[in-house]
């Protein structure tokens, strides 16, 4: 299988409000760089639509790794949540609904079809391709004002 090197951001004003996400996507020396934007969603969901979306771009299984600098998105894999989430009907350890089942559900799926591994990485400081991703959002948020 193909190693891909992914990484993403979402970012909203307002939250919720208009939003937008990036993903930078890595194999063999090219990068491709996609985006798209909502009228009205929150942070979280642009997150996990950033992870959604690349992973879709995919054209066949690979092993990837995601960098992002969303803990939500990252310890959801990475600390089991949400396996926990699952067994528990979706339903978090407070009895409350988990928010964006319909993006987690998407994102399992895609997993699915590929070997991932998630990676926590600190947003707005050293690392490139972060932040190359947050100024991708960051403009397409601005193009819906």
């Amino acid at each position: 299988m193909k190693r891909v090197t992914i990484y993403t951001d979402g970012a909203c004003s307002g939250n919720p409000g208009p939003g937008a996400w990036a993903a930078i996507l890595i194999y063999n020396g090219y990068k491709k760089e996609i985006m798209g934007r909502e009228d009205f969603t929150t942070n979280n969901r642009m997150e996990l639509k950033a992870a959604i979306e690349a992973l879709k771009s995919l054209k066949e299984s690979c092993y990837v790794t995601i960098y992002s600098d969303s803990s939500y998105l990252v310890n959801a894999f990475n600390n089991k949540w949400i396996d926990n989430w699952q067994k528990k009907n979706w339903m978090k350890s407070n009895k409350q609904p988990v928010e964006n089942k319909d993006l987690w559900i998407e994102l399992l799926s895609l997993c699915s079809k590929h070997s991932v591994k998630w990676v926590k990485v600190k947003g707005h400081a050293d690392n490139e391709y972060n932040n190359r991703c947050d100024e991708l959002a960051t403009n397409a948020i601005r193009k819906l004002k």
